[in-house]
């Protein structure tokens, strides 16, 4: 189950976001898995990135945001290059939904296809702090990137609990519909200084499930 996505930029940093037909506040924090992690060579995202993903089934609002998240929403700790689950975790990291196992390969009959030679089956562990309640969940677009609401396009009013962010500045010419702020909930702002600062979630340590 894929869908089409788009490449952008945010702040230096890499940011993937679908096209989006604007959107309610009803359902605002309802939690979502990302469409990425139905492949099983994906391995996760990077918390330096914003993804916005459009038309999302499981979000009324049709927008599931993944805000400055490493990892894998569904696997909070993620397993080693060769796919093992750390101690103490149940198992390796799955596909949502099934008992397929995360391999890294973009081809399962070529066992040498790993979408990335280096990390090969590795996902990283979520961050404490970013871990996937604060930053993988359904959002609505709350703003333009000048922080307008303009008649011409549709919006959102972030409910209690949640801040209008800017956190798409630019996609490219042709889809400015994307670029603007988004509820996030109170407190979860990105600093890139601080980010992850609190160290990995741990089966044992640092239980992030």
């Amino acid at each position: 189950m894929t869908r089409a996505i788009l490449t952008a930029l945010l702040l230096g940093a890499g940011l993937i976001a679908a096209v989006t037909p604007g959107c309610a506040d009803e359902g605002v924090g309802d939690p979502c898995t990302p469409e990425q992690e139905y492949n099983a060579d994906f391995i996760g995202f990077d918390e330096k990135e914003v993804n916005v993903e459009s038309k999302s089934f499981q979000c009324r609002t049709r927008i599931c945001l993944v805000n400055h998240f490493r990892g894998r929403a569904s696997c909070p700790y993620g397993q080693s290059a060769e796919g093992n689950a750390p101690a103490g975790a149940k198992a390796g990291c799955l596909i949502p939904g099934t008992s397929q196992a995360v391999t890294g390969l973009t081809d399962p009959n070529k066992p040498d296809s790993f979408r990335d030679q280096r990390k090969k089956a590795a996902v990283p562990a979520q961050c404490v702090d970013r871990n996937a309640d604060k930053a993988v969940y359904c959002s609505c677009r709350c703003a333009d990137i000048n922080g307008q609401k303009p008649s011409d396009q549709v919006f959102c009013d972030c409910p209690d609990g949640f801040v209008c962010e800017q956190l798409v500045t630019s996609i490219g010419q042709g889809n400015e519909g994307l670029t603007g702020s988004y509820c996030i909930k109170v407190g979860t702002s990105f600093n890139k200084d601080s980010a992850c600062n609190q160290g990995d979630c741990d089966p044992v340590a640092r239980k992030c499930d």
